[in-house]
């Protein structure tokens, strides 16, 4: 309780500097640009024709004629698992990010997470990590669930929001330690193969979901319901092919706007500063790799709302294992994101 209420003042005093000229009205754009569906359009044509580019490929129309009116049945089954799964993740990369900076194991680092124990910035880059991850999450179930208005900069969340991704944080860190205890004492290589089993378990995500779905009720002061109801094992429900597309190209802009929101909380810089500097290839590599691992998380929360088979497939891995060439593609998003983003702010 102690270190929440610590994390808590951060966030007050980001809040309060809020207030004082400029950074008050580049949080307002930027809240405004996340809430507007037309906007979401706009990046996530951007980022696709970004991707295909980074390829060296001719970027194809970003929706086609037939897919503007489109829907595709999707499992409401491994919906719920989707999105149940956002804490897991956002436990994932910023476990990866801490041990990159303190060397620490990562059982070392969950078992830290799990009893509360982390510094403050660590804690409050953990909740950053759980805001992407629901970010990414909320346009796979429907566009309009972005115009909410808890649907806003991470610095501009409510106490009982960040009360909420402190929540989910712990109990997936403990979930882990519980699952990790073979490889406990092992290496750090040995404990990533280990946490990349568990990530491509289609088994163990609904193991992770279910357990995270109870937490979310019980801190609410409620009885956690039946996580599926008998007929939504094969149920299906006809989703938007165009908002399906939308959702998926737009993970680099919230590993953006998140992970701009850690740095400015570290460096005191405002959000159009760091901005700039990511999109003309001046920031540090540190920072650099910090985006990418927003991005990385961002692009792990919507793969099962794709297709739970998706997080089977090879490239689903502790970021820390990525080879050079998803690095790059990572990397490529992230620049990207930040020029239309900074292009967008700097309207009238």
């Amino acid at each position: 309780m102690k270190k929440l209420l610590l994390v808590g003042l951060v966030c007050f005093a980001l809040i309060a500097a809020a207030c004082e000229g400029d950074l008050a009205d580049q949080l307002q754009r930027l809240q405004a640009l996340l809430q507007s569906k037309d906007f979401a359009l706009e990046m996530a044509s951007y980022l696709d024709a970004a991707y295909y580019r980074g390829q060296g490929q001719t970027p194809p129309p970003f929706i086609r004629p037939d897919e503007e009116t489109a829907t595709a049945p999707k499992s409401v089954m491994e919906e719920k698992i989707a999105i149940n799964l956002a804490g897991f993740y956002a436990v994932e990369s910023g476990m990866g990010v801490i041990a990159e900076r303190t060397k620490e194991s990562p059982v070392e680092i969950l078992d830290s997470i799990a009893r509360g124990t982390r510094s403050r910035e660590d804690t409050l880059l953990l909740a950053r990590f759980a805001n992407a991850t629901w970010k990414a999450g909320q346009p796979f179930r429907s566009l309009t669930r972005i115009t909410r208005d808890n649907f806003r900069p991470a610095v501009l969340l409510s106490d009982d929001d960040v009360k909420k991704d402190f929540a989910q944080i712990r109990a997936a860190a403990w979930m882990l330690t519980q699952s990790l205890q073979e490889a406990r004492g092992q290496s750090s290589v040995e404990q990533l193969k280990r946490l990349q089993a568990l990530m491509q378990n289609r088994d163990f995500a609904l193991e992770m979901a279910i357990f995270l779905d109870a937490v979310y009720y019980r801190a609410q002061g409620q009885t956690p319901p039946p996580f599926l109801k008998p007929e939504d094992e094969t149920a299906m429900v006809p989703k938007s092919v165009k908002e399906e597309k939308i959702a998926i190209n737009l993970a680099g802009f919230y590993a953006v706007e998140c992970g701009v929101t850690a740095i400015a909380e570290r460096t005191g810089e405002r959000p159009m500063a760091i901005l700039e500097a990511v999109s003309n290839g001046t920031r540090s590599k540190e920072d650099m790799l910090l985006l990418a691992r927003f991005a990385n998380v961002t692009w792990k929360a919507g793969q099962p709302f794709r297709s739970l088979s998706r997080i089977t497939r090879a490239n689903f891995i502790p970021a820390a294992l990525l080879s050079e060439d998803e690095l790059k593609k990572d990397f490529d998003q992230i620049r990207a994101a930040a020029e239309k983003l900074l292009e967008a702010m700097r309207r009238k």
